[in-house]
């Protein structure tokens, strides 16, 4: 079985991945910080390592910076994060990730994620390869940033931009609440604001609207 080393901050993030993988794979240990992980790569020979891309002490790019000294050969990595960021994603695939998924996926679906990784693929959630590409062929993602020109756009709060991104993306609100931390009910309120002011009226036209406008990315 693949050997898998588990890194995040969040102990009882751990311990669900720990419940979702037990049995596909042999989970040989976690780490909470950088230094831990690097440790734990040098004395466990881990065949991938699950990478939280955000932690207080450097985050999942210094974990890969310092990989290479720590076993030869180095694992595989496979970034696991709540954030779907352009940014996040871009940064870790440079620094020598294999892969990137968010932590909405399944239990099934992170342990194939897993072997693929193993195995030599690159592996994406769907909508995170688009950012790698054009990383990689110059062409950076454009978002639209305040004062950018739309008169409809920038009509909006900073706040509603980002709870508009999100619903875009197929958030539910309980969801973008967690994200934001806000209230179920300030999200409610936000989204009855942007359908106001853009003059829609679904959430559907909310997400077209958006992505005609780059506003996914």
């Amino acid at each position: 079985m693949t050997r898998v080393l588990v890194v995040d901050d969040h102990a009882l993030f751990r311990a669900g991945v720990r419940a979702e993988l037990e049995g596909r794979v042999d989970l040989v240990g976690d780490a909470a910080t950088v230094d831990d992980a690097v440790a734990a790569i040098a004395e466990l020979r881990p065949d991938v390592v699950l990478l939280d891309v955000h932690m207080p002490d450097g985050g999942g790019v210094e974990v890969l910076h310092r990989a290479a000294a720590a076993a030869e050969p180095p694992p595989r990595f496979l970034a696991l994060s709540v954030s779907d960021a352009a940014e996040d994603v871009i940064a870790v695939i440079r620094a020598g990730a294999r892969g990137y998924v968010t932590k909405s996926i399944s239990g099934a679906e992170l342990a194939d994620a897993i072997q693929r990784v193993l195995d030599g693929d690159a592996v994406f959630s769907p909508r995170l390869a688009g950012f790698v590409l054009d990383a990689f062929t110059g062409e950076p993602p454009a978002p639209a940033p305040p004062g950018s020109g739309d008169p409809d756009l920038d009509q909006l709060t900073p706040r509603e931009r980002e709870v508009l991104r999100h619903i875009a993306r197929g958030y539910l609100y309980k969801e973008i609440a967690l994200r934001l931390g806000i209230s179920v009910k300030t999200v409610e309120a936000h989204v009855s604001a942007v359908l106001r002011k853009l003059q829609l009226s679904t959430r559907h036209q909310l997400s077209r609207w958006a992505a005609e406008r780059r506003l996914l990315e």
